[in-house]
C-alpha cells in the first residue's frame, strides 16, 4: 500500500515533463549564450591579432621613414664637411706645392754648390763663377710663411645629445591601444527633446570594395572592376569635420583618390574629376581635376586624412538661376595641411564623401 503523501504516477509524469522542458529550455538558452560568447572570444581575437598587424606596420613604416631621414641628414653633413675640406686645404696644398718646389731648387743648388767647391779656385773657375750667379738669382733668405694650427679650421661635429630625450619622450607617447573602436558619427540634427545620430556608411553592392558590418570600413578587394566608392548618401555638411584613416595600403597609383564631390557620376575610375576635391595616395591634391602646386605626404598605414569644409560664398545676386557657390577647404595629413577654394557649378546642401584605389589591399575607415 503507498504511503499517504507519496505523489501519484500522473503527477509525477507530469513534473518529470515539465522538469525535461525546462532543462531542454535552459539547454537551449545556455547555447545561445555558449555562442554568443565564442563570437565575443572570435571578436577579441581578431581585432587584437588586426591591432598587433596594424601596430608592427606602422611602426615599420615609422622606422623605415625614420632611418631614412637620419640617412638623409647623414648625408648632407658629410657633404658639409667636404665642402669645407675642399675650400680651406686649397690654399695649403698651394703653399705645400711652393715649398716642395723651393725644396727641389734648394737640393739642386746644393749638389751643384759641392761640386764647384771641391773641385778647387783654379781648375773650377767657371763652375764657381756660374754657380755664385746661379745662387744670387735665388732668393735663399724668402720663406713662404705657414699659417699657424690656431689660424687653420679644425672641424667638429656638434651633436645636441638631447634629441635621444626628445624623441625618446615622443616614441613612448606614440599610438595608443583602445579596447573599443572610436565612435563614427555621420549626421548630427537636433530635434525637440534630442538628436538623431546618423553613422558614417559606404554604399553596399558595390563590386570591387568589401564592407564591414557597420559598412564604415571599406577594403579594395581583389576583384577587376574598379570605380569609385561613394558614400550611401550626401551626408557630409559645412562646418564639420570629416575623417579617413588609412588602416592597411595596398600598392599606390597615381589615380588614387579619397575625398568628396557634389554628386555621385558613375563612369569615373576616380574622384579626380570636376566637381570634386580629392588626395591621391602620393600625396598629390586635386580640384576639380586639375593638380594643385602644393602636396601633402603620401599616404601610408596610419595615415589620417581630414576634410573640413566652409562656405564662403553662397551663390550669385540672381538666386533664380542657382549661381555657384565658393567652399574653403582645408585638407590635413601628417601634421601638414592645404588650404584652398573650391567652385562649385551649383549650391548644394550637403557633400558626398568617396574613395577609389586601383590595387587592392587598401582598407579605410571613415568618421
Amino acid at each position: 500500500m503507498r504511503e499517504a503523501m507519496e505523489p501519484e504516477p500522473e503527477v509525477l509524469l507530469q513534473e518529470a515533463r515539465e522538469n525535461v522542458e525546462a532543462a531542454q529550455s535552459y539547454r537551449r538558452e545556455l547555447g545561445q549564450r555558449l555562442q554568443g560568447l565564442r563570437e565575443a572570444q572570435r571578436q577579441i581575437k581578431e581585432s587584437a591579432s588586426q591591432t598587433r598587424d596594424v601596430l608592427k606596420h606602422h611602426f615599420s613604416d615609422l622606422k623605415g621613414t625614420l632611418g631614412k631621414l637620419l640617412d638623409e641628414r647623414l648625408v648632407t653633413l658629410l657633404q658639409e664637411v667636404d665642402t669645407i675640406e675642399q675650400e680651406t686645404i686649397k690654399p695649403l696644398d698651394d703653399c705645400q706645392k711652393l715649398i716642395e718646389h723651393g725644396v727641389n731648387t734648394a737640393d739642386d743648388l746644393v749638389r751643384e754648390g759641392e761640386i764647384a767647391i771641391h773641385g778647387g779656385i783654379e781648375e773650377h773657375n767657371d763652375k764657381l763663377w756660374n754657380f755664385t750667379k746661379k745662387a744670387s738669382h735665388i732668393q735663399l733668405d724668402s720663406l713662404p710663411e705657414v699659417p699657424l694650427l690656431v689660424d687653420v679650421p679644425c672641424l667638429s661635429a656638434q651633436l645636441d645629445d638631447s634629441i635621444l630625450n626628445i624623441v625618446k619622450d615622443h616614441i613612448f607617447k606614440h599610438g595608443t591601444v583602445a579596447s573599443r573602436p572610436p565612435v563614427q558619427i555621420e549626421e548630427l540634427i537636433e530635434k525637440p527633446g534630442g538628436i538623431i545620430v546618423r553613422w558614417c556608411k559606404w554604399t553596399t553592392g558595390f563590386e570591387g570594395y568589401s564592407l564591414s558590418s557597420r559598412r564604415n570600413i571599406a577594403l579594395r578587394n581583389d576583384a577587376e572592376s574598379s570605380g569609385v566608392l561613394y558614400s550611401s548618401a550626401p551626408t557630409y555638411f559645412c562646418g564639420q569635420t570629416l575623417t579617413f584613416r588609412v588602416e592597411t595600403v595596398g600598392q599606390p597609383d597615381r589615380r588614387d583618390s579619397i575625398g568628396v564631390c557634389a554628386e555621385k557620376q558613375n563612369g569615373y575610375d576616380s574622384l579626380q574629376r570636376d566637381q570634386a576635391v580629392c588626395i591621391s595616395t602620393n600625396g598629390a591634391v586635386f580640384v576639380n581635376g586639375k593638380e594643385m602646386t602644393n602636396q601633402l605626404p603620401a599616404v601610408t598605414s596610419g595615415s589620417t586624412v581630414t576634410f573640413d569644409i566652409e562656405a564662403v560664398t553662397l551663390g550669385t545676386a540672381n538666386s533664380s538661376e542657382g549661381g555657384g557657390v565658393k567652399l574653403r577647404v582645408t585638407i590635413s595629413s601628417s601634421n601638414r595641411e592645404v588650404v584652398f577654394d573650391w567652385l562649385l557649378d551649383q549650391s548644394c546642401g550637403s557633400l558626398y564623401f568617396g574613395c577609389s584605389f586601383f590595387y587592392p589591399g587598401w582598407k579605410v575607415l571613415v568618421f
